[in-house]
């Protein structure tokens, strides 16, 4: 998917490569997460101005598979806020530097949303609010994973809550605070 940013195109994609490929020769920035096991996610991010690369960076977890769509991630100004398995991580645009990353899931996180100048994840497991360092203000799960059989109409944000609805659609509303409202 390509997103436009000021005077930046941002290109945003799932990449196959094998882990033992060197990523150094096709990403100036690699950010993977410390492990011996397998990414189900690896994310590549390319930043472009005047249709030439100025950088690229690559982002990988070890929780569940992500998909890149019009809420796995949040373009501000100067930064890429991304969901890429169960993390959510920061960086600068167009540096890509790593500004952090929360992992904000157990599992795997869904979507993300721009709540005042917090975020609010739509994770697996976990709904949780974070402000704008990254520091987790607030989670709270469920009896079951946070999306249904279908997988629409699970999670929303009204005016005043927030709502989701899990595999056996029992619906939870929380607050902005994370009260449990229902």
């Amino acid at each position: 998917m390509k997103f436009n940013n000021k005077n930046y195109i941002i290109e945003v994609s799932i990449d196959d490569s094998s882990i033992d490929e060197p990523f150094g020769n096709k990403f100036n920035k690699v950010y993977f997460e410390e492990s011996e096991y397998i990414f189900p996610t690896k994310i590549g991010i390319k930043i472009f101005q005047n249709n030439k690369m100025i950088n690229s960076a690559i982002i990988g977890s070890v929780g569940g598979g992500t998909g890149i769509h019009k809420n796995s991630l949040i373009i501000e100004d100067n930064r890429l806020i991304i969901c890429c398995s169960n993390y959510v991580f920061c960086m600068t645009i167009p540096n890509l530097e790593l500004e952090w990353k929360t992992k904000a899931d157990f599992a795997t996180c869904f979507a993300i949303f721009k709540l005042d100048s917090d975020y609010i994840v739509h994770g697996e497991l976990e709904i949780s609010k974070l402000n704008s360092k990254g520091e987790i203000i607030w989670k709270q799960s469920g009896a079951d994973i946070f999306t249904t059989e279908k997988g629409d109409d699970c999670f929303e944000i009204t005016k005043s809550y927030i709502q989701a609805k899990d595999w056996s659609n029992n619906i939870y509303k929380f607050s902005f605070d994370g009260e449990i409202i229902k």
